[in-house]
C-alpha cells in the first residue's frame, strides 16, 4: 500500500484483509485476531479507521 499499512475492514458478509506488503506471515496472526474481532456483531478492541479502504 502506498502509506504502508495494511487495509482492514468489512461489508456485509466480506472482511477485507490485505496490503501487508513483504510483512504477510509475520503480521498473519496479529491480522487473524482483528479479523475475528471485525466480525458482525462484534466490537474491536483496537480503533481501525487508520487502515480502512476509503482512506486514499
Amino acid at each position: 500500500m502506498p502509506d504502508s499499512l495494511p487495509v482492514t475492514s468489512h461489508v456485509p458478509r466480506v472482511i477485507y484483509a490485505f496490503g501487508h506488503g513483504h510483512l504477510g506471515l509475520t503480521l498473519a496472526a496479529a491480522m487473524a485476531r482483528l479479523v475475528t474481532e471485525i466480525m458482525p456483531n462484534r466490537a474491536s478492541a483496537l480503533d481501525l479507521t487508520h487502515y480502512r479502504p476509503d482512506r486514499f
